[in-house]
């Protein structure tokens, strides 16, 4: 009778299964399957994504650890010129996810700079105290402000709509409870890749830059100011769609109430900072169809983007505090 295998053993045959496409599954197989059967095709796809092109693994120089979710066992690997590593995780002895995480993820090398953790501070701090006063910080946000009261019917019934779909995800999401787990194993994964949630070991500093840094530059205005440009319809189709997945991912059915509840105010600020990006795109829109001009409309986009990034500041801020102090 043989010997059992250690789990540095099992994981590194498991990799080379992997690069040799045995874990493979395509998602479409989910198709015409029973919902019980569909969930379990899409997440045994997103354990064993396929593997990056010219992924090189070293096999001989393991580190294995335990965590919450079993014993993850990591390999040195490159992908070309980036660096990183493939991560295995096991539970009872069998493997029950395999991926290549980037070193550093997607993030910018700058923010995880003390530096540019000084100069976040900074800017907390400045442009609190600009808002006070008579300065340029100021007259814009007075003018944003104008413009959510002079169009002050389409800002409500756009915050009841997002927030209505945000309200109908959650709601959803208690039919399909497993559904939900498993878009939350997406949503992990995904932040895994990007590197935002190794950030939280830099301390509050370090976390808030990064995500400020991912909700402008990625929600703001990649997703919500840039589209808005093509008259505000792009930008709300994409909120409305986004504000209804977060409902239904974030939902309480799948995560502890005090989570839930400690995380309230993140959903608040941080989601009326792109409900003002989406209302930008449609005061541009309002301008341009009064005969104002594309011009007009920009400069109130604008405006409203620039209010967003403050909720934005605000809304890092207080996530920060609140993954690393309370939901641990």
């Amino acid at each position: 009778m043989g010997l059992a295998q250690t789990p540095t053993e099992v994981a590194r045959q498991a990799v080379q299964d992997w690069q040799a496409g045995k874990y493979q599954i395509d998602p479409s197989q989910a198709l015409g399957k029973t919902p019980e059967e569909a969930i379990r095709v899409l997440e045994r796809s997103i354990a064993f994504a396929s593997p990056p092109p010219n992924l090189s693994v070293n096999l001989a120089e393991p580190q294995t650890q335990q965590t919450p979710s079993g014993t993850l066992v990591r390999f040195p690997a490159t992908v070309g010129a980036q660096g990183g590593e493939v991560r295995v995780t096991l539970r009872g002895g069998e493997v029950t996810r395999i991926a290549f995480a980037p070193q550093g993820g997607l993030l910018p090398g700058w923010v995880k700079s003390p530096v540019a953790w000084a100069l976040f501070i900074a800017l907390s701090l400045g442009w609190l105290l600009a808002l006070r006063g008579n300065t340029g910080l100021a007259l814009w946000w007075r003018e944003g402000w104008a413009l959510i009261q002079q169009y002050r019917r389409t800002y409500i019934g756009l915050n009841i709509a997002l927030y209505g779909l945000y309200i109908l995800g959650s709601v959803v999401a208690y039919a399909e409870p497993r559904l939900v787990k498993l878009l939350q194993e997406m949503v992990g994964g995904a932040l895994e890749q990007v590197g935002i949630g190794g950030a939280a070991s830099a301390g509050p500093l370090g976390l808030a830059l990064v995500i400020f840094y991912w909700n402008l530059t990625r929600g703001l205005l990649l997703t919500t100011a840039v589209p808005g440009l093509a008259l505000g319809i792009p930008a709300l189709l994409i909120n409305g769609l986004r504000y209804f997945i977060f409902g239904f991912a974030l939902s309480p059915v799948a995560i502890p109430m005090a989570a839930f509840v400690a995380h309230i105010p993140t959903l608040i600020i941080e989601l009326q900072a792109y409900i003002l990006g989406t209302f930008g795109g449609l005061v541009l829109l309002n301008k341009v169809l009064q005969g104002e001009g594309y011009r007009a409309g920009l400069r109130a986009l604008a405006l409203l983007v620039y209010l967003g990034m403050f909720f934005l500041l605000i809304g890092a801020w207080y996530e920060a505090f609140e993954v690393l102090y309370l939901v641990r």
